[in-house]
């Protein structure tokens, strides 16, 4: 299973986050570090705060800092919120308008529905504040912007 580029980037924004301190980055200065445009970083901001996992405040002193709930969140159920309920494969044929021949008689369907929770319940005891701990907290504190990257 491959992630959608806004959970993996919303987990890393909440990872920064919870390792931040008393610092409150911009969504521009994080998106920096990330080296992801700040387009799509403001998006995946907008939606963590809407979730209630993070603040956000506007001008002089304004920044992020994630929220006691976004540091106790859960990855399984973050990973589920951006991710969506989608099954693995398109046994339907929603996107490509036609379902599968296979689908009434296939094996595939089911092994795969498995693994995915299997892949969800992995995640899901783990919080934030999990992924934190250990080396990756400095890190997360080092990561500088790229100066190779042209600015967005």
């Amino acid at each position: 299973m491959r992630l959608l580029r806004s959970t993996d980037l919303a987990l890393r924004v909440l990872m920064r986050l919870a390792v931040a301190g008393s610092a409150t980055p911009t969504t521009r200065e994080v998106a920096a570090a990330m080296d992801v445009p700040y387009t799509h970083a403001a998006k995946v901001v907008a939606e963590l705060q809407h979730m209630g996992l993070l603040t956000a405040r506007r001008g002089r002193g304004g920044g992020l800092t994630v929220s006691e709930r976004g540091r106790t969140a859960s990855v399984g159920a973050l990973v589920r919120a951006f991710e969506g309920e989608g099954e693995v494969v398109d046994c339907e044929g929603v996107a490509t308008g036609a379902p599968c021949p296979l689908s009434s008689g296939c094996g595939l369907r089911g092994a795969l529905r498995r693994a995915q929770e299997a892949f969800f319940a992995t995640l899901d005891p783990l919080t934030v504040a999990d992924l934190v701990t250990g080396p990756t907290g400095p890190l997360l504190l080092g990561i500088s912007p790229n100066p190779h990257r042209e600015p967005v």
